[in-house]
């Protein structure tokens, strides 16, 4: 594949087939200790030998399997000259935040959402290491794991999604799942709604911004909604938002809200979460208390654990990593062979599966041409889209196109090219099924 024809074509096709599904973005397999689901002690190493292993002539480690991570694992042995690429995971499968939600109300299961690495062993050569990453040596090249083993390279690709806040009361309690990353507590979630009493109170809330794709809180929310009307007639549902408002599809959502499901849905803005009491189910927040039955409670969130422990979160408060767009290098000294992609770093654009996946091609094509002896592309483009799921058969969708601005250095929306649909219908939420088999293709077959 010609990766100056797939990244220039990026503008003219954002509202065609790369068009695809937001739901959660990159999770963090690999540094997210506090993520019991994805934690093993073990670690399990398989390559595929091929003939272009052989004559490696230089060598790149990314760390998390994750959308960003699988991405630009795959492309960098596409477009590279002879690069050698080993991809470190905790789990030697991925489960999807994409889509997630309707795990929730029964529509998928999280089987449906799961993806292994096979095909980028087999097809492209790449070296999975199934372990915990404990360390790195940005100017080394050193990748140091949980058994003590230590990889090295010319490379490091960092993609390891986000970590959470430390909720004031929360202590180790289930009682209130996020389920913003796919897994145990989704399930967990789904278990909840269904046991919720007869005209029940589900509490959701949403952090303040940047956090994982930005509709994903308020799609949700209408998909609960809406399953409430179905399975718990009577039943009400008061959405906590951080944020002085509705932060993005403003129209769809508010409709929804205040229409569609306004007898269902009590919205709050500027609610922060401040503290919690999982025993008698209460939020205390800068709006009141809040009690309810089940409480999908998302807390803010920063980049992946080892972002910070390598003393890389250099931006938004220290709570994400600063990025070159040009190659996604990390900004801190030294630490320029480092790069970071996905919900960790600290961008204009937005924290999504599909802007995980653009970024990685962008990432791919900057360190082959770097390798190569050359400079990154000086004019990438990226593009994010998403569905909203508004009911449990109808989605609305969102589109934008960035360009880089050599003046801000950062990538800018391109307005011409960046869009809204205007209400919602089942034809959107048909498509919905097509365009996330797409971007998951692109990504992991």
């Amino acid at each position: 594949m010609d990766r100056r024809f797939f990244l220039g074509s990026a503008l003219a096709s954002a509202v065609g087939a790369t068009l695809s599904a937001c739901g959660g973005g990159e999770s963090d397999p690999v540094l997210d200790l506090a993520s019991s689901d994805r934690r093993t002690t073990t670690t399990t190493t398989t390559t595929t030998t091929t003939a272009a292993s052989a004559a490696v002539k230089s060598r790149v480690i990314v760390i998390g399997g994750g959308m960003g991570g699988a991405t630009v694992a795959k492309y960098l042995r596409l477009w590279g000259d002879a690069i050698s690429v080993t991809l470190v995971e905790r789990m030697p499968t991925y489960t999807s935040n994409i889509m997630s939600s309707l795990v929730l109300s029964g529509q998928r299961t999280l089987s449906s959402l799961s993806y292994n690495y096979d095909t980028l062993r087999s097809k492209y050569g790449i070296t999975t290491v199934f372990g915990e990453v404990v360390a790195i040596d940005p100017v080394a090249g050193k990748v140091t794991l949980a058994n003590k083993t230590v990889l090295t390279a010319d490379r490091i690709v960092m993609a390891p999604g986000i970590s959470f806040d430390t909720v004031p009361g929360l202590g180790s309690s289930d009682k209130m799942p996020h389920a913003w990353q796919a897994g145990p507590q989704t399930t967990l979630l789904a278990n909840q709604l269904k046991a919720l009493p007869s005209k029940g109170v589900v509490v959701l809330t949403i952090p303040k911004t940047p956090y994982r794709c930005p509709p994903g809180p308020y799609e949700r929310a209408c998909l609960i909604a809406d399953w409430l009307k179905a399975k718990k007639p009577g039943s009400k549902l008061i959405v906590l938002d951080a944020n002085p408002g509705i932060v993005t599809e403003v129209d769809n959502f508010t409709n929804a809200f205040m229409g569609l499901h306004g007898n269902v849905i009590e919205y709050h803005a500027n609610a922060e979460v401040t503290s919690v009491d999982p025993a008698s189910m209460s939020l205390f927040t800068t709006a009141g208390t809040i009690r309810g039955d089940v409480i999908n409670m998302i807390p803010r969130q920063r980049a992946g654990s080892l972002v910070a422990t390598a003393g890389l979160n250099n931006a938004t408060e220290g709570r994400f990593a600063g990025v070159n767009v040009l190659s996604y290098a990390s900004t801190v000294s030294g630490a320029s062979k480092v790069h970071i992609i996905g919900d960790s770093s600290a961008t204009t654009q937005p924290k999504a599966g599909h802007i995980a996946n653009q970024e990685a091609k962008v990432c791919a094509d900057a360190i082959s041409r770097i390798l190569s002896g050359g400079s990154p592309d000086p004019a990438p483009v990226t593009n994010s889209a998403c569905f909203s799921t508004i009911t449990m058969t109808q989605a609305s969708w969102l589109t934008a196109v960035f360009q880089y601005n050599p003046a801000t250095l950062a990538m800018a929306p391109v307005a011409a090219s960046s869009g809204a649909s205007t209400g919602w219908n089942s034809d959107n939420f048909q498509d919905m099924g097509q365009w996330f088999s797409t971007l998951m293709g692109d990504t992991f077959a």
